[in-house]
């Protein structure tokens, strides 16, 4: 790809569409006690493959301007409910569904977000899960034999 192609796909991608990436993100997966580093990381490998793809540089860039002309202001100016309510309406379009897809191969691919939700990470090198805590359900009752 040339410096020119580059330089013109990035600015499609402005600052406005990265927020509004970032803030549909943490609407779409709510997790209170994930740091912005995941959803960031997300935004950056999203725009990324945007970078070696037209078709994603304008689905987002345009995604992005929807999102701002459905809600009436800036993505990110939206109150929790607004925000998610718009995005329950668009939940069938291209936008959400590539920015769906990469998020869930990348934010749930990420360390931080293993240490937030209590992932302990694969097993297979390990020996597997059965003498890692697979029966580790001390909260429920015992059986009775």
């Amino acid at each position: 790809m040339s410096a020119e192609t580059f330089a013109a796909r990035a600015a499609v991608i402005d600052e406005g569409t990265r927020r509004s990436l970032f803030h549909m993100l943490r609407t779409m997966f709510p997790h209170r006690n994930v740091p912005d580093g995941p959803y960031e990381r997300t935004v950056d490998a999203l725009l990324a493959d945007a970078a070696a793809s037209p078709r994603l540089t304008g689905l987002l860039a345009q995604g992005a301007r929807d999102l701002e002309a459905l809600g009436g202001k800036p993505f990110e100016q939206l109150e929790a409910n607004e925000a998610y309510g718009l995005l329950e309406r668009i939940q069938a379009t291209p936008f959400f569904a590539a920015v769906k897809a990469k998020a869930i191969s990348t934010f749930y691919n990420d360390q931080q977000v293993w240490e937030a939700v209590g992932y302990e990470g694969p097993s297979f090198d390990l020996g597997g899960y059965v003498s890692r805590g697979f029966d580790d359900l001390d909260w429920l009752p015992d059986v009775p034999v």
